[in-house]
């Protein structure tokens, strides 16, 4: 008869294995896959359509892991619009960090704002979020505050970072910061968001940043200021 207990030689996994499956990822591991999944399920179908069990099955994990992780989805929404800013207004910040040419930083920083306002997945998000901006005003509020402000609070940093070394000056930078996102990429998101034009390709990107760069810079630059 053969014998059944644990074979000489294994492995301390293999023997774990007798005892239940043993975890896969960690819950920080297992909470970014869970907002991929959700940032997807979001702009495919809208927050009110979107549910839980979906992006659950989507995420490959059980409803009881991600309620466990998220409580509801309304701060699954949250989550998602705010792991996705905190990724770009990283980069963005190492851009300023980097930054010690102006008229070559500053059309790298744009590009970072301009891949994110423009990215298909959140113009999709923002049109389904404004049809049903009336049934959910908080989700409304949430996206205005956490993605939108926060854009232009992160570009404003930036600018304020450059205005400290003396190299622009501005009177008030957050409405700069408004100014100079708006004229980047508030003609071609109307263009993708109303069907007449499809995302501007990177090329395109890149000379659209480089001419709002250079159209600022000749406003605010201080080796401008008093001369003529």
């Amino acid at each position: 008869m053969r014998k059944t207990g644990p074979a000489t030689g294994s492995t301390p996994v293999e023997a774990r294995r007798g005892r239940g499956r043993p975890q896969v990822r960690c819950d920080e591991e297992t909470r970014a896959v869970i907002l991929e999944a959700a940032r997807q399920e979001f702009a495919a179908s809208g927050f009110a359509a979107t549910s839980i069990e979906n992006v659950a099955r989507h995420a490959g994990v059980s409803t009881k892991t991600l309620y466990r992780l998220v409580p509801d989805k309304k701060t699954l929404f949250e989550a998602t619009v705010t792991d996705r800013l905190d990724r770009f207004v990283s980069v963005v910040s190492l851009r300023a960090c980097e930054g010690g040419d102006i008229e070559a930083a500053l059309p790298d920083a744009l590009l970072v704002c301009a891949d994110l306002v423009l990215d298909p997945e959140v113009i999709a998000l923002q049109r389904l979020i404004l049809a049903d901006s009336d049934k959910f005003p908080d989700v409304a509020e949430t996206f205005y505050n956490k993605a939108m402000q926060r854009t232009v609070a992160a570009l404003a940093d930036w600018l304020r970072v450059q205005q400290k070394c003396g190299v622009i000056e501005l009177d008030d930078v957050e409405a700069a910061a408004g100014m100079l996102l708006g004229m980047l990429v508030f003609q071609p998101q109307r263009d993708v968001m109303f069907g007449h034009k499809p995302p501007p390709t990177r090329r395109e990107l890149q000379l659209r940043a480089k001419t709002c760069s250079a159209l600022f810079l000749r406003g605010c630059r201080r080796e401008a200021i008093g001369t003529g």
